[in-house]
């Protein structure tokens, strides 16, 4: 295996651990195994690329990214000396960043249960496993705040002063030390009180939302650097007790800043004192936290509810034979269920309920509430189906593809019942609910006169969803490994996407004519009976 130069660094300090008990030689194989899985292992931040590519060090291809992360902190060390308002930015960037980072792609050291199965069943003392996964731990987040801090870091030394990048440095570590502790106490509060399962979706859904914070959040960044120029007044309140970005912030106001009294002296002794009292809690705690552990070992049985009637009659309205109803509640598992699935696809949904109101909130930017009620940028919705394309693209995926065996056993008449339960079961589960959420939006917005327009966008989508089947057609849902996806399939939902614009253009140019919108309406019925019959099969 690979010489990593963190080992060689580690060396130098072999008599150290040999006097705690540590079995120095045994340590440092372990280590070594462990960073050698940290190379293989694709981050969250890389997950959408499907770029597997084998010899390569996605661990540090993703510090290079964590770099690019901390060149956007740097505006908050040079702008001014509002140190408590500049340093709360700062910090509490970088706190969103490390926290989202242990808890989507490390949450394998904190919840290695591994340790426990494999080596303690070999001659390696229970020190020697502790310490390693302390250190790996350490040597993690060493590399990312470092490499996100790094250049920042470099910065404020030249154009704040050693004092400013002393202090700095302190509470880089200070943050480490509390994200590590408040993530590892979120997974023994889980883990108290619901199993194994329910800590894993809560790891899953994080993983969610770091995708989409990762695509949008360009977006915030480009507004909040609209305010760097305005001048900025804090007066520290009891409430602020409640934001540690401030804790953190205070020795910079006090040790370098004009301001000064009590709360700001009460802030500062916060970001010294709670991420070391909150250490030495997490040591005592750390023998009943390994146990709880062992739940994560446990799937935890899941309770069959009963079905509701009205869940029934509207699922007997929706499919039409017993067996796409059948299909239509497999699909429906398959995609709220399955933890790979939702990684893949729920973010792309994301961006789905995003983007009307990234387009919504420019419009008010420049318009009163009155001035947009009275045009027409409620079609914006339409863009909330731009990731249709690639949502119903990875209906073919799963990562249990290799119980697609059970379709060949299945007495199934005729294969188009199992994908329209499938295409139904994506938009009642998926969909609906986004087009509900923004089109309510949208109505308190317009009112009550855009109720034809929203049903008119509702069916172009059922339409354009049975259109996108065509990219699938011949494969069984569920079916194949996420490893086979190509970069190539974006080329494949390139016309469809052009095909969304078309069905934009043509709704906005019916709105200017004379019953224009209800005539589409029925020659989108028509357009769905002939598409899901012809098409879907």
């Amino acid at each position: 295996m690979k010489e990593f130069p963190t080992l060689k660094f580690l060396n130098r300090f072999k008599w150290v651990f040999e006097k705690m008990g540590v079995q120095y030689p045994l340590l440092r194989s372990i280590l070594q195994v462990k960073l050698t899985m940290d190379q293989r292992r694709v981050p969250t931040i890389f997950d959408q690329s499907n770029a597997k590519k084998k010899d390569q060090n996605h661990f540090l291809k993703s510090l290079g990214l964590y770099a690019f992360y901390g060149l956007f902190l740097i505006p908050f060390i040079v702008m001014g000396n509002q140190y408590l308002f500049q340093m709360s930015m700062l910090f509490g960037l970088m706190m969103f960043i490390v926290m989202t980072s242990m808890i989507s792609d490390f949450s394998t050291v904190l919840l290695d249960v591994r340790d426990r199965t494999i080596l303690s069943t070999r001659p390696v003392n229970r020190k020697t496993i502790s310490t390693a996964k302390a250190l790996h731990i350490i040597i993690y987040l060493f590399f990312i705040t470092f490499a996100m801090v790094g250049i920042p870091l470099i910065v404020s030394l030249f154009t704040k002063g050693i004092l400013f990048a002393f202090l700095l440095l302190l509470a880089v570590v200070l943050v480490d030390i509390f994200v590590v502790v408040m993530t590892s106490f979120l997974y023994f509060f889980v883990l108290r009180f619901f199993d194994g399962e329910k800590l894993k979706d809560i790891i899953n859904y994080v993983q969610i939302g770091l995708s989409i914070s990762l695509i949008v959040g360009y977006q915030i960044l480009i507004r909040a650097f609209e305010f760097v120029d305005l001048e900025v007044s804090f007066s520290p309140d009891w409430w602020h007790i409640f934001f540690p970005p401030i804790w953190f912030a205070a020795p910079f106001e006090v040790w370098l800043g004009s301001a000064g009294g009590p709360l700001l002296f009460f802030y500062s002794a916060l970001a010294f004192v709670v991420p070391v009292i909150a250490l030495i809690i997490y040591v005592k705690l750390m023998p009943v936290f390994e146990n709880h552990l062992q739940k994560l070992s446990d799937h935890g049985g899941q309770k069959q509810r009963k079905r509701k009637w009205s869940y029934s009659t509207l699922l007997k309205l929706i499919c039409y034979t017993k067996q796409e109803r059948a299909f239509f509640r497999f699909a429906s598992l398959m995609l709220s269920k399955e933890r790979e699935f939702r990684l893949k696809v729920y973010p792309s949904l994301g961006l789905s309920l995003v983007f009307p109101f990234i387009f919504l909130f420019n419009e008010f930017q420049n318009k009163s509430l009155e001035e947009v009620a009275s045009g027409n940028f409620y079609l914006s919705l339409y863009f909330g189906s731009i990731m249709i394309p690639t949502a119903v693209i990875m209906l073919k995926y799963s990562g249990t593809y290799k119980g697609a065996w059970i379709y060949r056993t299945m007495p199934v008449e005729d294969y188009k019942y199992l994908y329209k339960g499938m295409l139904k079961a994506f938009i009642v589960k998926l969909y609906v609910p986004i087009f509900l959420f923004v089109g309510a939006v949208f109505l308190w917005i317009y009112g009550g006169s855009i109720l034809e327009d929203l049903l008119a966008i509702f069916l172009s989508t059922c339409l354009y969803v049975a259109l996108c089947f065509t990219m699938i057609r011949g494969t069984l849902p569920f079916s194949e490994s996420f490893e086979v996806a190509q970069q190539s399939e974006g080329w494949t939902t390139l016309p469809f996407i052009i095909l969304l614009g078309g069905f934009w253009v043509i709704h906005l140019f019916v709105l200017n004519l004379a019953y224009g919108v209800l005539g589409y309406i029925v020659i989108l019925m028509l357009g769905n009976l002939v598409a899901w019959r012809k098409i879907v099969r």
